[in-house]
């Protein structure tokens, strides 16, 4: 840009070894809808070229680390100067009385309560939040602070872009960590409603008979289809816990275990058919 009759060329940031890299290579982000709309929030502030920056810084593996608490995301990235520059970015929290009436929306909607016990977020859960007076994505300015070490003037930069955007992808993963960003503990909302799952009551039909160790061992052998089902989705485990977060391969962790699952369940099925 200009100054004084003078032209300063575009810094060129450090190139780093480990750094978290994005899955998207071009075009979007984020897949799902509430990581689409944590970019949208991002990109609503009309930030012009920084957001092509904070895509590239993004992609480059720019990012160092990111550690994700209740109302702050923290983060390091490395820009052009030796020392990286440090972020915050700050999300308000809900108090403990609009948490309560969020439960008390939450109550009305077997929907969206059998979604979030399954680990899934409800496409509407951001009406039952408006329902309750709150929201679920910061609504205004004053809710979202951005913090940076780089001396750049614009605020957001285009290393808090970065971080926003490998969080949008991180929210894929896990979609309760905007709760978790928001000060909502999920397992105490859903307690709150008697989303936690009871015992079962006793039937009523005689106690049951106490097993014995001696007894272990008796009995008749279960009858076991070894044969593999190739319908079943390989290592099923393994992509229920998804990802670690902010994965740093080139690689997903999930297809790079797939291979290992399968040879380790076919040495045991050979090993059990004798």
């Amino acid at each position: 840009m200009p100054w004084d009759g003078a032209y300063f060329p575009p810094s060129v940031p450090i190139a780093v070894k480990g750094g978290i890299k994005s899955r998207s290579k071009r075009g979007t982000f984020a897949t799902s809808w509430w990581g689409r709309r944590w970019i949208a929030v991002l990109e609503a502030l009309n930030l012009g070229g920084r957001l092509q920056r904070g895509r590239s810084y993004a992609r480059k593996g720019q990012v160092l680390d990111i550690a994700i608490e209740p109302g702050a995301v923290r983060a390091e990235v490395q820009g052009s100067r030796p020392k990286p520059y440090s972020i915050v970015i700050a999300v308000a929290q809900l108090g403990a009385q609009q948490t309560k009436r969020l439960a008390a929306e939450l109550g009305k909607s077997p929907y969206c309560l059998a979604k979030l016990i399954a680990r899934e977020m409800p496409q509407d859960i951001e009406t039952l939040f408006e329902e309750a007076g709150v929201s679920l994505f910061p609504s205004r300015a004053s809710e979202l602070r951005t913090e940076c070490s780089c001396p750049d003037w614009s605020n957001p930069c285009k290393h808090i872009a970065a971080v926003y955007y490998l969080l949008g992808e991180e929210f894929d993963r896990d979609p309760f960590l905007i709760l978790r960003l928001r000060g909502i503990d999920t397992a105490v909302l859903l307690d709150a409603v008697g989303g936690a799952s009871a015992p079962p009551e006793d039937s009523g039909a005689g106690e049951a008979t106490p097993l014995r160790p001696g007894d272990f061992w008796e009995g008749q052998r279960a009858e076991i289809d070894l044969t593999a089902d190739n319908t079943r989705h390989p290592a099923p485990l393994l992509h229920l816990l998804g990802n670690l977060p902010f994965w740093r391969g080139e690689q997903p962790l999930t297809e790079s275990l797939e291979p290992t699952y399968a040879r380790a369940a076919a040495a045991a099925v050979e090993l059990l058919s004798g």
